[in-house]
């Protein structure tokens, strides 16, 4: 089976790219939850709109540049939520969290 480097690596660049956004977008809701009085409202408004472009630009990147990039993309999602929640977890130390 043959690897296609390029398509790879253009999902990886996608998928690194959404998912930057998609927890950017986290905390920007979760701030904003927070602070208001409409919480679950705000937190459910935030998931969908983050899920729908995550997935809708998931299946630009699959259908324009094949399977290949689709798994660079997933790839590059899950290497950028360890990152997201390793910060998280140092930024919150346990029973320090504020």
């Amino acid at each position: 089976m043959a690897v296609d480097w390029t398509a790879l690596a253009l999902g990886g660049v996608a998928g690194t790219f959404m998912s930057v956004v998609f927890f950017a977008g986290l905390a920007f809701g979760m701030q904003r939850a927070l602070q208001a009085e409409y919480t679950i409202k705000i937190l459910a408004l935030s998931a969908v709109v983050r899920i729908a472009a995550f997935l809708g630009i998931g299946w630009v990147v699959v259908t324009q540049a094949g399977p290949w990039a689709f798994a660079g993309y997933g790839i590059a999602f899950f290497i950028c939520r360890r990152a997201a929640t390793t910060c998280a977890a140092i930024s919150f130390p346990s029973g320090d969290a504020k």
